[in-house]
């Protein structure tokens, strides 16, 4: 299926729009939301006009520096006010997870067998572009590799920060919600220090083979009867 060009333009024009409304109800500036992700103010304005798209790099430190979940820009829904700017090397973060991405990228390609000219026609990028996005020399517009995630049968989401003080801080706001999901009372019991060596215990459990979690079982069972 060849990709349609027009969703592209559409899906930056959304990302424009979620990429302002987060950093208005920040309270930052155009020019300090700009600075923070390595870019000019006048092309990150264009971002913020659907006009350009920024890539997944450029859109993880954005989220990183309003603290927002990078799930918002897959969304709909406003967000409340919430942190300040990191300080760290964005110039490097960015470089460094836009070569990741890209050999993520190739390894995708290669896994599916696909040779390099025809994943440039599957995805609809020009061959020298999709080579120059593996080799990590350019970065990739997000409307870009979700069209190359469509195409390798993966999620975008595959190619997320995973390492980087911001792929922490992302792990970190996932396990927060993930906390505040469960029950009053589960989240009673987690709260408790007395409760710890039973939740050390599980995690201990939880990496045990199938096996020795059948023997754990055998053996309690053999002493309560």
């Amino acid at each position: 299926m060849t990709p349609n060009p027009i969703l592209k333009t559409i899906r930056a024009k959304k990302l424009g729009v979620l990429i302002r409304d987060a950093r208005l109800v920040s309270g930052k500036t155009l020019e300090e939301c700009a600075q923070a992700v390595g870019l000019t103010p006048e092309r990150f304005e264009k971002i913020e006009l659907g006009l350009e798209a920024p890539s997944l790099p450029e859109l993880e430190l954005l989220a990183y520096t309003l603290k927002v979940p990078l799930e918002h820009f897959w969304g709909n829904e406003r967000l409340q006010q919430n942190g300040n700017k990191a300080s760290l090397d964005t110039a490097q973060v960015k470089l460094l997870r836009q070569k990741m991405i890209g050999a993520l990228v190739r390894k995708a390609r290669v896994a599916h067998g696909m040779a390099l000219e025809t994943a440039a026609s599957e995805t609809n990028l020009p061959v020298e572009k999709l080579k120059a996005y593996e080799l990590g020399e350019i970065a990739i517009p997000l409307p870009d590799l979700e069209t190359i995630s469509q195409v390798f049968n993966t999620s975008v989401f595959d190619f997320q920060d995973q390492h980087s003080p911001v792929g922490n801080w992302f792990a970190t706001q996932k396990a927060t919600k993930a906390f505040q999901d469960l029950p009053q009372e589960l989240q009673g019991f987690i709260c408790k220090p007395i409760n710890r060596p039973y939740l050390e215990l599980a995690v201990r459990l939880s990496e045990m083979s199938v096996e020795k979690l059948r023997g754990v079982a055998e053996g309690l069972l053999e002493i309560t009867l």
